[in-house]
């Protein structure tokens, strides 16, 4: 396990983050992967206090403090913990480690893709919607091996990119089956592989689908007027 920062003269690694914010959880998963000791501070966006708005400058979660200097944005965090602590989960290929940052930013369109889904005003949004996300997962398809993992055995930040965004459907499937996954063989084995994982099941809290059904519950979209009677 890697040694803290407090066991190397530094201050703990702080997660300033929101309890249901997906690139929040690519940060922790990457640090869990690397045993690398971390506290997690969580704060609400809706109320959004001065110290956090003085150290992130887009106002979003999550925002890693190292001896008190903010780093921001998921994609930077990952890759300053990478290479910052062992073991590596990026490829040591320049090429494979660039293909690698190439599909974790696709991740980050299929979160958006989940939120466009989410937020959908109308039925026909909503079906729209899902035909898109539908698709963004066939293209996954198309790329995975054998798995278990992005990498095949070898879990990397591309398995933590998209963690997250498989962990919405856990919820989503109480609701109704959507049928996004079906035909891809690949991506579903990757998802249940991904929800066994142990610093996957561990970025969230346990109350983290009640939390989630809430907040969808509140969206006032096509997806929350399925809810009550699909959930209840």
């Amino acid at each position: 396990m890697n040694p803290s920062l407090s066991d190397r003269g530094h201050e703990p690694l702080v997660l300033v983050s929101h309890a249901l914010c997906p690139y929040v959880q690519r940060a922790a998963i990457v640090m869990d992967e690397k045993g690398v000791a971390f506290v997690r501070r969580d704060i609400d966006l809706a109320d959004k206090p001065g110290w956090f708005l003085a150290i992130s400058p887009l106002g979003k979660t999550p925002v890693l403090l190292v001896d008190g200097t903010p780093i921001f944005e998921s994609a930077v965090i990952c890759e300053y913990l990478d290479e910052s602590f062992g073991p590596h989960l990026h490829p040591t290929d320049a090429l494979e480690r660039a293909r690698h940052r190439s599909w974790i930013e696709f991740g980050s369109q299929v979160l958006a893709g989940i939120g466009a889904f989410y937020c959908a005003p109308d039925a026909a949004r909503l079906e729209a919607e899902r035909v898109a996300l539908a698709a963004r997962f066939a293209q996954v398809e198309a790329v995975l091996g054998a798995g278990p993992f992005f990498a095949g055995g070898a879990f990397s930040i591309v398995d933590a990119a998209f963690a997250p965004a498989f962990r919405y459907f856990d919820v989503f499937d109480r609701i109704a089956d959507f049928a996004i996954f079906d035909g891809l063989p690949r991506v579903r084995a990757w998802r249940r592989a991904l929800a066994s994982r142990p610093s996957v099941r561990r970025a969230v809290s346990p109350s983290y689908p009640e939390l989630l059904g809430r907040f969808l519950e509140r969206r006032g979209s096509a997806l929350s007027q399925r809810m009550a009677p699909a959930v209840a």
